[in-house]
């Protein structure tokens, strides 16, 4: 009898106790220079937890946060090498090995959305082998389209293109050309410097979205915003070392390639959400939003696709020709990107 209760209470302690955790067959180191509050951060996180579910578990992920594990600078090399399995990469911000990467994103010149921002680059991809060879050892996962940056001054209100003479301006590489030609005096620093030089004065502005009037806290150091719609294109922005895909089955590599455009959604969510809580900031806090007028925005748009087009020709001297990739980012825009293998339609300028 004493046998049997003994059992008895094995058994029931048994049923009581926690089930064995499952273990995935793949667990994957995931790594961002951004803090996982960060709206790219919390589209990064949708889209885990989309994987694990859709892989039935068999996938797991790992995140390192706020550059725990990879650089903002160095990130391609850092994924390529195995650093980390999938990562959040910057070939914008990237000075080496990746010329047309960098450069292309100022070939979107009136592009309108970010879906179709991403649809643009997807099409030139494709089209044109040097986008893909020069992210070899990579596999992307997402490309990343952007809200359009505006101007944030400090103490200058920007009411019409004329108002930028002067002006010392943090911008991107691809508009410097632009802002200098319109009197400005633009400058490139980390964006993490941008909140002390607006600080201290060393700046009057920057080129920058809307979101950044809350997520970076301009709104405490500039007091304008004005609405000059910089053109910005997409780029591959998380990719996966080929070292880790190879070690993946082919349906799971196959269920990451197909989550591409569900990852891509996301991010654009978070964007769109991200610009209108910076919006809702500036008129909380005082920061006054100036609409550019329609005459002076298409200047500016001119004069940006003109300086695009002589980056461009400048790709020369990398041994890339990227005037056909600039004039095929052009006639996507004007015509669609429902024929992405279709050659350009620009005329020649």
């Amino acid at each position: 009898m004493r046998k049997i209760i003994t059992l008895a209470v094995c058994a029931l302690l048994a049923a009581c106790s926690p089930k064995p955790e499952h273990h995935a067959e793949y667990t994957l180191t995931y790594a961002s220079p951004y803090p996982p509050t960060h709206p790219f951060s919390k589209a990064d996180i949708a889209w885990m937890k989309h994987v694990e579910q859709a892989s039935g578990g068999r996938i797991a992920f790992k995140p390192f946060w706020s550059g725990a594990l990879i650089s903002s600078s160095m990130s391609i090399s850092e994924i390529r090498h195995g650093l980390a399995d999938i990562g959040l990469i910057t070939p914008i911000y990237t000075r080496g090995g990746v010329h047309l990467q960098r450069t292309q994103a100022g070939f979107y010149g009136g592009v309108n959305t970010m879906e179709q921002q991403v649809a643009v680059y997807d099409c030139l991809a494709a089209r044109f082998p040097q986008y893909n060879q020069e992210l070899a050892g990579l596999h992307v996962l997402a490309v990343q389209a952007g809200n359009f940056p505006g101007l944030i001054t400090r103490d200058k209100p920007v009411h019409t293109l004329a108002d930028l003479k002067g002006l010392r301006l943090r911008a991107q590489t691809d508009s410097i050309d632009t802002l200098r030609a319109l009197g400005a005096d633009p400058v490139n620093m980390p964006m993490a410097d941008v909140y002390s030089a607006l600080a201290k004065g060393v700046i009057d502005g920057v080129v920058a979205p809307a979101d950044t009037i809350k997520s970076l806290h301009f709104a405490e150091v500039a007091h304008h915003y004005t609405t000059l719609r910089l053109s910005r294109g997409g780029y591959p922005a998380r990719a996966m070392s080929d070292l880790a895909w190879r070690r993946l089955p082919a349906d799971l590599q196959k269920l990451l390639a197909d989550s591409k455009p569900w990852w891509e959604a996301q991010l654009n969510t978070q964007n769109a959400h991200a610009e209108q809580a910076g919006f809702d900031f500036a008129h909380a806090h005082h920061v006054e939003v100036i609409p550019l007028p329609a005459a002076d925005q298409a200047r500016f748009d001119d004069l940006y696709n003109r300086f695009a087009l002589s980056q461009a020709r400048d790709l020369s001297r990398f041994g890339i020709d990227g005037e056909p990739v600039f004039r095929a980012a052009q006639s996507l825009i004007a015509h669609g990107t429902a024929n992405c293998a279709a050659p350009s339609k620009e005329p020649a300028r």
